[in-house]
């Protein structure tokens, strides 16, 4: 668990919208991987001073931090609290800050779901919930790698959240995220790419949740909400034509047809979104911070 370049990045962002973190809590301690070069130049400073290699002195000095506490399944970094994520909360610990930086750990529960409602329960309302998780690519690093759909579709305005931001980050690219657009009209928001990518998200709670959320995915609610029962499906149709018939020949798809089409599934570093992408927009990391103003 750390926070890296784009980490810090995002919480600078998060930080200039929200105009402060106030009370916050991390789940897990989160290390500061970051160059002192790249910090002074992503803080603005021309001296980086905070103490040992964890974030709380940071949040505190430059993030508007009033407290900084941490919660962790072990007490083997001597987090604040130790607790189960994947277990309940004890009420003592439910409402009592103003940000939730989640900055790699949920992935690592098994009980996921647990996970999301005690993250929600730690914050207060009006709070805000950050998270910097893994996405493509990540496949063994944890128990999950999430999705984008899952942050649209749990934080909602019907289960109690507001302002949902969601960027995907490339690993290997410093310069530009790629902003989520929300799902809509029952289309699938895919992101295929070949590198490595940190889904980052931000929303706030508005509203203590009386019941459990309904979260389900939403191109299937559109789908459920739109049409009319059948008493059939309809068998599936074999695919013809020139593609499918190029497609079963083992060297024109083995050493023609797949290359190519791997090289075109990557993020497209235009400004706009692409038809491999189409639920995508590139955005400046510089300007998306510097442009953003306290809501």
């Amino acid at each position: 668990m750390g926070l890296d370049y784009h980490g810090l990045s995002f919480l600078r962002y998060v930080n200039r919208i929200a105009g402060g973190f106030g009370n916050t809590i991390t789940l897990g301690r989160q290390e500061v991987h970051v160059r002192e070069r790249i910090m002074k130049g992503l803080l603005g400073v021309d001296n980086v001073d905070f103490d040992g290699i964890y974030c709380e002195d940071l949040l505190r000095k430059y993030f508007g931090a009033s407290k900084v506490e941490s919660i962790d399944y072990s007490p083997y970094e001597h987090a604040t609290y130790v607790h189960d994520m994947g277990v309940p909360l004890p009420e003592s610990l439910k409402g009592q800050c103003d940000t939730v930086i989640d900055g790699g750990t949920l992935e690592h529960v098994f009980n996921i779901v647990q996970g999301f409602s005690n993250t929600s329960d730690l914050v207060r309302v009006g709070g805000q919930i950050i998270h910097i998780l893994p996405a493509n690519n990540h496949l063994g690093h944890g128990f999950w790698q999430m999705s984008p759909e899952l942050f649209f579709s749990l934080y909602s305005e019907a289960n109690g959240y507001a302002q949902t931001e969601v960027y995907l980050a490339n690993f290997m690219n410093n310069r530009r995220w790629f902003k989520v657009k929300p799902p809509s009209d029952g289309q699938r928001v895919n992101a295929m790419s070949f590198s490595e990518m940190y889904v980052l998200v931000r929303t706030v709670k508005i509203a203590e949740r009386a019941v459990a959320p309904d979260v389900q995915q939403s191109d299937y609610s559109h789908e459920w909400e739109s049409s009319e029962v059948t008493e059939h499906v309809p068998a599936m149709v074999a695919k013809s034509g020139l593609k499918q018939k190029l497609m079963n020949l083992p060297f024109v798809s083995d050493h023609i047809l797949l290359p190519i089409y791997y090289r075109l599934l990557r993020l497209s570093p235009s400004k706009h979104a692409t038809g491999r992408n189409p639920g995508l927009d590139a955005v400046s990391i510089n300007a998306l911070v510097h442009e953003a103003r306290a809501r």
